[in-house]
């Protein structure tokens, strides 16, 4: 078993309880019951139209957006990309109904918001009921640190030395909020507005903090919700996409164009006027539910849980100190610094297809053949291109009602394969930083 990919699975309708540093205050369970019994849209984390489509052992139906259409009929070929989904094709699932497929919320937003691509239908047969398990991005860092230590031979001796040095010096930079999120993981508080501003200024030093403290906040306006929009997309088994979308878009300027969330980094009281113009009534909650929910989550996906939190400091740690005893983030920060090496997009398929085959091999021993984000269950969902399942893709166009109809049956197959960099979410924006990383950099 890949007890690295294991770890980075969630299934909520068969939680495992995961092991934390000794010392923390609350457990994984504790956590677990807080957001799935003590908010109002906790129900939809096991129970959801998504994942209960993928246990029913019946087709499935997604939708994918795209811009290059004319490449992939000239191919005849799909490929995965990178990002939340690790080796997948990107899509949103489908409810068939008699009228035509309809869009989960998150695939109507794409429709609305993605006027000059293409839309293309993917139905899945699968071979047998799939678990409901979600790979958890944030729960990656093992893997990142795996593949670079079994692939540096790809880097020359100044690259790996820029790449070790950079990353130590940014965890060591960040160390002083590292181990005040300790404090917090174990009882010892930081007023909640304090704490949000020192995150916040810390997210340039540590960029991987700015996707921790994203989906934090996501998963705190999906889950207490009670807006007449949010009720409507429960009603359907739906998890409200458009709340952390309206978040992203209104914090970062540009974000429609590279969503890159190392920007992210609203101190307390602008946090506080975003979500208020979202949902007033979550407001004034925002930023204690910011640290007590990130200094747990933080502690648990950083350190080793063989570690003390009590008494751990990230002060003049060195590398293989890291290593041993907080691989997870350290992987996590190695995987955001490669980004910015200069051969970076040479580089990419040697790193990513060699984390791809580990996902692929995982995801058939589990017979997922469409993988979705586990953090959340909100939607985001793509397809396996190693799967062994019978696969037929159409062309599609959307009617006045937002229903999607397959028009045009594509001759294409799916190809176990990661795409250029290029053509992905993961691509150098136009200055040629690279997307995850501050600009500043």
């Amino acid at each position: 078993m890949d007890t690295d990919l294991d770890d980075a699975h969630t299934d909520y309708t068969h939680p495992r309880i995961r092991p934390v540093p000794a010392g923390c205050a609350e457990s994984e369970d504790d956590w677990r019951r807080r957001l799935q019994h003590d908010s109002p849209g906790g129900h939809l984390l096991a129970h959801n139209a998504m994942t209960q489509a993928l246990t029913s052992g019946r087709p499935i139906h997604l939708m994918h957006t795209t811009r290059a259409l004319d490449a992939i009929r000239a191919s005849g070929q799909l490929y995965a990309s990178s990002g939340c989904l690790l080796a997948a094709l990107y899509c949103a699932p489908l409810t068939e109904t008699s009228a035509g497929l309809r869009p989960h919320n998150l695939g109507a937003y794409l429709l609305q918001t993605k006027p000059r691509t293409h839309t293309l239908v993917i139905r899945i047969t699968p071979t047998a009921p799939a678990s409901a398990k979600g790979i958890d991005y944030l729960r990656l860092g093992r893997l990142h640190l795996r593949t670079y230590l079994d692939h540096r031979s790809f880097l020359t001796e100044a690259e790996d030395l820029r790449l070790r040095g950079r990353t130590l010096h940014r965890i060591r930079t960040a160390a002083p909020l590292l181990n005040m999120v300790l404090a917090n993981a174990t009882g010892r508080r930081t007023t909640p507005s304090a704490f949000v501003d020192r995150l916040a200024a810390a997210v340039q030093d540590l960029p991987f903090l700015g996707y921790v403290y994203f989906e934090v906040l996501s998963e705190y306006l999906m889950l207490h919700s009670t807006s007449t929009e949010t009720k409507a997309f429960a009603a359907a088994g739906e998890m409200n996409n458009r709340l952390y979308k309206r978040l992203a878009f209104s914090a970062v300027s540009g974000m429609d164009k590279l969503f890159d969330l190392s920007r992210f980094r609203p101190g307390h009281q602008r946090l506080h006027d975003l979500i208020a113009r979202i949902e007033p009534a979550l407001a004034p909650g925002a930023a204690r539910y910011t640290r007590d929910r990130l200094s747990h989550l933080l502690a648990a996906l950083s350190l080793d849980p063989a570690q003390d939190a009590t008494t751990f400091t990230f002060r003049n740690q060195d590398f293989d100190s890291l290593a041993r005893t907080a691989p997870s983030l350290l992987g996590q920060t190695l995987f955001r610094e490669m980004r910015v090496l200069q051969r970076y997009p040479q580089l990419y398929l040697a790193f990513e297809q060699a984390k791809a085959l580990h996902a692929w091999n995982y995801w058939n021993q589990h017979q997922i053949a469409a993988p979705f984000n586990g953090f959340l269950p909100k939607g985001e969902i793509g397809v396996n291109p190693a799967y062994p399942a019978d696969y037929t893709v159409w062309l599609a166009k959307t009617c006045k009602r937002g229903l999607v109809h397959p028009v045009d049956e594509l001759n294409v197959a799916f190809a176990p394969r990661m795409a250029d960099l290029s053509m992905t979410a993961m691509r150098r924006d136009t200055t040629g930083k690279a997307a995850g990383h501050p600009a500043s950099v």
